[in-house]
């Protein structure tokens, strides 16, 4: 029996070992799909240092152990996960990846592919996974996707794909999750996305799909929707939202969607986010049904047109955290009180809109039971004094009660507040009741646009942003100020009363992106340290203008200087343009205007290829603007000016040929609709350049220069010679004032093609000629100036010169017609201009005499041509049988011409009585 048993167990366990064995032969790696991996990792470029995965693969293993593969039962490939692998290569249409047919899952996300992703992957009839998600290079498009497709996952976000999504995605009926986000796909999302029933998650945000939304109404399993950042339009309100119970989170910001916004969404059981912002929806939101069970937790529908009152029923969503209705149209009064019915709230945003925010309302509300807000913004909602349940928060990091009507004083317990954000700004408040020094955790502070008096110091912080400007402070800078700067990018004391020298120890501010200390009483000389601050990692922006600063601009720019934008201007400075200032190469605001400086042309500054706003007005350059030695170009110029020097000399076509920005056609491409700034590293916040210019005869501050505001104005000075041609290639130029010059000559007929032109201003001059016709198509044009010149000849007729005054003509004693004198009986018209008028005799008979001028003319040099007929029989037969039809043709026109031409000057005689 014991034998018995004992033999029982030894078969036991070799039955065992041969199963082991078994199953160990069915799991051993095919040979040809090991050689297909081998094969594959050759064309990969990678450093074995930093892969966890491929440093594995070797012919001296089983592939099927190999870190990143998994085989079926049967030796088949069927899952290569390389994902976070830093490999860098191509994967082509005769990859060895190709022959695992058995694949069902395929990862190479988060490496650095590039070229063309072959599209024989998307077709292996047994992938259910692909992931190439991360791989920015990696280039694309979708195929056409064969009957029952088996992908169920598919995911490419931020690669360079692009194209089209074709009908065909229709056949991947098992498609749970498609992520196409951040790539370059456009064209309409096709409505066969709608019957993709196993959806559960779709992303296509950060593409230019464009068209309508299709109807999502089928899919019922679907959870996550993000259309954000496209280019669609048109409205939602048919897309049967009302069957989609199982969506969480519906993401379509930034998009050109409008048209009402359906009340379904909000009474969704499942839904927990809603993002409709910046977009065009309109109306009114009326109340709804709010359900028990709402799990909304986030609402935003900022940057709409939406209109009415805030619906009472958005303040019952009791699991609301965050609310954004800023930038709409909402009307009427809220009463803050209603915010304690969202017990989880902690972001609420209800700027600029045209609501009244009621304070009054609380009663005896206990505000120790009030929501503890973490950020609330409540710009421009006609607030009259601060809240007073802001008192009991202890938890608030951002507070916003900008552009409001809040007056007195800044109440002390605001420093109680752990606030990161605090934006005051445009309100009428006077003084602080306490302290900013101690404000250890602020890192924003705007409170600019007040009434703030007195001495800066206890407004001062250690804040990295801090904006003083637009405010009353009357004092001399604290010579410590440089303390409270050690980490500050911004800091603006611009438009106060501030007088006395600049402190050298505002040079300790080495992480100033911005200094602007502009529109004060400042005096002394601009400190060395300030412009040696202008290094790669230090300024950017640079604004003294507007004080009483004297000297020398310091010689000490940095040889990697990081100057973006240098404002000098409205000073008393003098001596010359410091030749280090070359060395700022990425300078695209340069206005040194209104000062004394007294030096030649800057033409060593042509190296700054970046430079988009030359201003030297009103100083004493002198000499010629023509820089003949040098090569370099200014390709970005969009405004400059030379106005009110002593320059002299031509106008050197060279010069103009550079400047290629001014030769741009606006109608034949798109221009950036953008302005000039400068982006300081912190929070996406910018400094907003400007510069005043000379426009339709007036000066004007621009607060924002425009990218395609052209401008130039050389006038005042003491140039000479021709216009040159050149200026009418400036098909974008806005403003041409070369006024109060000597320039001689005509007025070149090309300066019609300055189809954009709103002033032209050419007068004091000595330009000789007649008015070029080609003028009269300027339709943009509302200033004209070709006053004190020597223009001559009758002011030819079109749609805008006929608009002009007298003014615009005037002290051109060769010049006539509307709108200055008539012009005499024997003006010869400027040969682009239309036939003159006649006189009118007592008979009644019109004649042209102009016309009978031109007819002895003409017969004159016929005759020369008619005199040899008569001497020879032969031509004088030909002559004679001829002429009858030849005046037939001639004098009808000439007698229709004279009948058209008495009816005008009717017409005029009759204006004029």
């Amino acid at each position: 029996m014991e034998i018995t048993l004992q033999r029982f167990l030894i078969l036991i366990a070799f039955s065992l070992c041969l199963h082991l064995n078994v199953g160990s032969v069915r799991s051993l790696c095919l040979e040809d799909q090991q050689l297909s991996l081998l094969k594959f990792k050759q064309t990969l470029i990678f450093d074995p240092a930093s892969s966890f995965k491929l440093v594995s693969w070797n012919s001296s293993t089983d592939c099927c152990s190999w870190s990143g593969v998994k085989c079926s039962n049967s030796g088949h490939v069927i899952d290569v996960d390389l994902g976070l692998e830093s490999i860098s290569g191509r994967i082509d249409n005769s990859s060895s990846l190709l022959n695992l047919h058995h694949l069902q899952g395929l990862n190479l996300a988060k490496n650095f592919f590039r070229g063309e992703f072959p599209a024989k992957v998307f077709q292996l009839p047994t992938l259910q996974n692909l992931d190439i998600s991360y791989n920015a290079f990696l280039q694309g498009s979708l195929p056409e996707f064969p009957e029952n497709g088996s992908l169920q996952t598919l995911l490419l976000r931020e690669t360079n794909f692009s194209g089209m999504m074709p009908d065909s995605i229709r056949n991947l009926r098992m498609l749970s999750t498609m992520d196409l986000s951040r790539c370059h796909f456009r064209g309409s999302i096709p409505n066969s996305t709608g019957s993709l029933a196993n959806l559960v998650v779709l992303d296509l945000s950060q593409n230019q799909f464009s068209g309508s939304i299709p109807s999502f109404g089928m899919l019922k399993n679907l959870n996550d929707l993000d259309l954000s950042h496209n280019d669609l339009s048109g409205q939602i309100s048919s897309t049967n939202w009302e069957n989609l119970s199982n969506l969480a989170n519906l993401r379509l910001q930034n998009n050109s969607l409008e048209g009402i916004i359906p009340l379904s969404l909000f009474s969704l059981p499942s839904l927990q986010t809603i993002d409709l912002s910046n977009n065009w929806f309109s109306g009114q939101i009326g109340d709804f049904a709010v359900l028990y069970c709402s799990q909304l937790v986030l609402l935003n529908l900022r940057g709409n047109r939406l209109e009415g009152s805030i619906p009472i029923s958005f303040f019952k969503l009791q699991g609301l955290v965050e609310v954004d209705l800023s930038s709409n149209n909402f009307n009427g009064t809220l009463e803050l009180s209603i915010i304690q019915k969202l017990e989880n709230i902690s972001t609420l945003d209800l700027s600029f809109n045209h609501l009244s925010v009621d304070d009054a309302s609380f009663g005896n509300i206990n505000f120790t039971s009030f929501p503890q807000l973490l950020e609330l913004r409540l710009a421009s909602c006609k607030l009259r004094k601060f809240p007073s349940f802001l008192k009991n928060q202890s938890n608030m990091l951002v507070l916003d009660l900008s552009s409001n009507q809040i007056q007195g004083e800044i109440p002390n317990w605001i420093f109680k507040l752990p606030l990161r954000w605090l934006n005051l700004s445009n309100n009428s408040l006077t003084k602080v009741d306490g302290s900013f020094c101690n404000f250890s955790s602020l890192t924003i502070l705007d409170l600019h646009s007040n009434q703030l008096q007195g001495d800066i110091s206890n407004v001062l912080s250690l804040a990295l942003y801090m904006d003083y400007s637009e405010n009353r402070f009357s004092s001399v800078l604290p010579a410590d100020i440089g303390h409270f700067l050690f980490n500050t990018y911004f800091f603006s004391i611009s438009g106060n009363y501030f007088r006395g020298v600049i402190p050298n120890s505002i040079c300790n501010g080495e992480q100033l992106n911005v200094l602007d200390l502009s529109q004060n009483s400042l005096s002394g000389t601009v400190p060395r340290c300030l412009i040696a601050m202008s290094h790669s990692k230090g300024l950017g922006v640079l604004n003294l203008r507007r004080n009483n600063l004297t000297g020398t601009i310091p010689d000490v720019f940095s040889v990697n200087c990081g100057l973006q934008t240098l404002y000098l201007n409205e000073n008393y400075l003098q001596g010359k343009i410091p030749k280090s200032l070359a060395n700022c190469k990425v300078l695209e605001v340069l206005d040194v205007g209104n000062n004394g400086i007294n030096d030649s042309f800057p033409c060593w500054l042509s190296t700054i290829s970046s430079l988009r706003v030359l201003v030297l007005r009103s100083n004493k350059f002198y000499g010629s603007i023509e820089c003949p030695t040098s090569n370099d170009t200014w390709p970005l110029l969009q405004i400059v000016d030379l106005s009110s020097n002593k320059f002299s000399g031509k106008l050197p076509t060279k010069f103009f040929e550079t400047w290629t920005t001014m030769m741009v056609n606006k109608d034949k491409i798109q221009l950036a609709f953008d302005y000039l700034r400068f982006d300081i590293s912190l929070y996406s916040l910018y400094y907003q350049d400007m510069v005043i210019v000379t426009n339709k005869g007036s000066e004007i501050e621009l607060v924002k220069i425009l990218t395609i505001f052209t401008s130039i104005d050389f006038s005042c000075n003491k140039f000479e010679g021709k216009i040159p041609e050149v200026m009418g290639e400036f098909r974008a130029l806005i403003v041409l004032n070369l006024s109060h010059n000597s320039l001689m000559g005509p007025i070149p007929p090309s300066l019609g093609n300055l189809q954009h032109l709103e002033s032209l201003d050419l007068s004091a001059n000595s330009l000789r000629g007649n008015i070029p016709q080609q003028l009269g198509g300027l339709n943009f044009l509302e200033v004209l100036n070709l006053s004190h010149n020597q223009l001559e000849g009758r002011i030819p007729k079109g749609n805008q010169l006929q608009t002009f005054s007298e003014d615009s003509f005037k002290d051109n004693k060769g010049l006539c017609g509307t709108p200055l004198r008539d012009c005499g009986a024997n003006m010869q018209p400027p040969s682009t201009a239309p036939t003159s008028k006649g006189n009118n005799l007592d008979n009644g008979t019109k004649i042209d005499w102009n016309l009978i001028s031109a007819e002895v003319g003409f017969i004159f040099g016929l005759a020369i041509v008619i005199l040899p007929l008569m001497l020879r029989k032969r031509w004088r037969i030909w002559y004679y049988k001829h002429v009858d039809s030849i005046l037939f043709k001639i004098f009808p026109q000439l007698d229709q011409r004279s009948r058209n031409h008495e009816r005008r000057t009717l017409r005029t005689r009759q204006r004029r009585n």
